[in-house]
């Protein structure tokens, strides 16, 4: 059997997993995280006329150059392009491709309307009228839940996991687990979608025991019985005792994820009580 990290380093290794979030999450800001693009377009369509083409496109391009995110983020790297693209005049389907690839990235409607706005005074009016005809269909698009989960996943250096199929009884919404580690101490990155909390439940041990939860991504709550709510961000360490009933899940308008960090104990066991009502939980404040 592997040894059995004691508590202590169990509690340091959670709060030296939140400190590094927290920096990690600074640099994701600054377009800190490296993750490399995938791109295919060039050896789909010019592989067998321009094979070194396709490969500069697919490869450097955006294999090497979009994916240097250390320098800038994909955000940043979207409206460059935009409005490099627009400035040349070029209101073809690359146009409209990186308009959506920008808006998967984060840009709002509001930003690129103002983005091809002050644009238009430095590269002249009418590509700005070309353009914004474009970006009026794309961002007119509505929004896809599977782009949302899509963009939030991206932003997380955590897996997202599978949907919890077998824990899906004791959850009220869509959830997905991750197994991060299975040696040692069990970790598990649990997501859940906008809404999504699971039951109240107890964590029961005779000696030691409990759960950490470090907070990754997306904002969430944490409630014991008895006392108020907790909301969550990134960052933020939970230790949960033994013995006490409580429940943890997403706020209404954002996905959540939190790293679920079991703690070694004697005869430990979960017992999973009533789902949190939905008129317990549209009443949190």
């Amino acid at each position: 059997m592997p040894a059995k990290m004691p508590i202590p380093l169990i509690l340091k290794l959670a709060y030296n997993i939140s400190a590094d979030l927290c920096l990690v999450d600074n640099r994701k800001r600054q377009g800190g995280c490296m993750m490399a693009i995938k791109q295919t377009a060039g050896r789909t369509q010019l592989g067998d006329f321009a094979p070194e083409f396709a490969r500069l496109n697919d490869d450097v391009l955006f294999g090497e150059v979009w994916s240097r995110e250390n320098a800038l983020s994909l955000r940043d790297r979207s409206l460059v392009t935009v409005v490099a693209l627009v400035a040349q005049g070029i209101t073809d389907n690359s146009l409209r491709y990186h308009l959506e690839t920008a808006k998967k990235n984060g840009i709002t409607k509001t930003e690129i309307a103002e983005i091809l706005t002050h644009a238009a005074f430095y590269m002249g009016w009418p590509k700005a009228w070309a353009a914004f005809t474009l970006a009026r269909d794309v961002w007119s698009e509505p929004e896809c839940a599977d782009d949302d989960f899509a963009r939030y996943a991206n932003s997380m250096i955590f897996p997202v996991g599978a949907p919890n199929d077998a824990y899906a009884q004791y959850f009220s919404g869509k959830s997905y687990l991750a197994p991060l580690s299975t040696e040692q101490i069990p970790i598990h990155n649990v997501t859940f979608a906008p809404g999504c909390r699971n039951n109240w439940h107890i964590h029961h041990a005779e000696k030691g025991g409990g759960q950490v939860l470090v907070c990754v991504a997306g904002r969430g709550y944490y409630q014991e019985e008895g006392r108020p709510v907790r909301e969550l961000y990134p960052g933020d360490v939970v230790n949960i005792p033994v013995n006490v009933k409580h429940w943890h899940g997403a706020v209404k308008d954002s996905y959540f994820s939190h790293l679920a960090i079991g703690v070694p104990g004697e005869k430990t066991s979960n017992e999973w009580c009533e789902p949190v009502s939905d008129e317990e939980y549209e009443n949190l404040k």
